[in-house]
């Protein structure tokens, strides 16, 4: 039981899992004020506003700010690596998102008997725009600074 509460304890698990879940939820929150339907899959799923990867990562980092200080080796790890998932969600996977919707225009444009073998879309929400990784850090910097 013990490593539970150390678990449960540990701010460096905690406050990013919360950052996430709070991210998570602007995301249906967001998707009931603009597209006027509630979709809990928006829960679970990636993409949209704001980022959770963002939320997530950047309040692990303000959190190991807090604990070891900003001139620790742990911050700059994990500034690091913010940095890149960062990049990846507003670079990597936005593009990789781009490309699936261009690819199921074209496999859906195709007769219906030439596109047998495509039994469903390919995901399209998976990466950000830049503003969407911003209101994710921000949203972790803001978790981060409050429940460390």
């Amino acid at each position: 039981m013990t490593i539970v509460y150390s678990i449960l304890s540990n701010k460096t698990i905690t406050v990013p899992v919360f950052a996430w879940f709070i991210a998570q939820f602007l995301k249906v929150i967001n998707v009931i004020v603009v597209e006027r339907k509630l979709d809990f899959t928006r829960f679970i799923g990636s993409g949209g506003m704001p980022s959770s990867h963002s939320s997530f990562i950047v309040s692990l980092s303000t959190v190991v700010g807090k604990i070891n200080g900003v001139s620790s080796v742990e911050f700059g790890i994990s500034v690091a690596v913010a940095a890149i998932v960062m990049y990846d969600a507003a670079g990597v996977r936005r593009a990789a998102g781009k490309q699936a919707k261009v690819l199921n225009k074209l496999i859906f444009s195709q007769k219906e008997e030439d596109r047998k073998n495509f039994d469903e879309n390919l995901k399209e929400l998976i990466g950000h725009s830049p503003f969407e990784v911003f209101m994710g850090a921000l949203l972790g910097i803001l978790m981060g600074l409050c429940f460390a």
